[in-house]
Parts: structure tokens; sequence; C-alpha cells
């Protein structure tokens, strides 16, 4: 049974930084292909970063590049997105999803619960 649990959201001023976390059981996060998005109230899901399987490769939605990196730990089986130089325009509920194809939201199989990421200007 495959899950995807999110952490590391929370309050932060602008210009602030964030670490989230996906905690991923039930399979090998490095052998498929991972994302992180977000949705704001009133706005459709969008992607922000995604890495290949192996981690060859990531990509990047074009408001978050140079700030936020995504990473995975094999050790740990875990998936981080690095934020930094928040934006209150970055403000939405991010969500892990697992097993679909760069930054394409429907292209997703499985999604955890969403983690909270509010920015304060």
């Amino acid at each position: 049974q495959v899950q995807l649990v999110e952490s590391g959201g929370g309050s932060v001023q602008a210009g602030g930084s964030l670490r989230l976390s996906c905690a991923v059981s039930g399979y090998t996060a490095s052998s498929y292909h991972m994302g992180w998005f977000r949705q704001a109230p009133g706005k459709e899901r969008e992607g922000v970063a995604s890495i290949s399987a192996r981690g060859g490769f990531t990509y990047y939605a074009d408001s978050v590049k140079g700030r936020f990196t995504i990473s995975q730990d094999n050790a740990k089986n875990t998936v981080y997105l690095q934020m930094n130089s928040l934006k209150p325009e970055d403000t939405a509920m991010y969500y892990c999803a697992a097993f679909g194809v760069g930054l394409r939201v429907a292209s997703y199989d499985y999604w955890g619960q969403g983690t909270q990421v509010t920015v304060s200007s």
C-alpha cells in the first residue's frame, strides 16, 4: 500500500525558509517520479517541482526556480522540498505525489494529505 505523508509546513515571514518532507512507504521513492504540488484557495492545483526516478532530473515551475530545491534521501525513503526566499504568493497547501510525469497534476496516481504553508508579508 502506497502512502505519502507530508510534514514541515508552517507560518513564516516573507524572505524566510521552510523544508517540507514527504515520507514514502509501500515502495522505493527513488524508483519512481515524485513531485511537489500546491493549491491556494480558489485556485487550481499546480506543479511546483518534481524529481525523476533515481534523481537524475529535476523540474521546477518558473515561479519557484532559483528559490526551491527538490531532493531525495534514499536511506530515509523521503523526498524534500527546500523553500527559500519565500513570498506571500507561495502561501498554499503543499502536496507530495508519486508515479507521475513532470509537473502534470493529472498524471500522478498517489497523493499525500498536504501540509499548509503560510507566508506573511
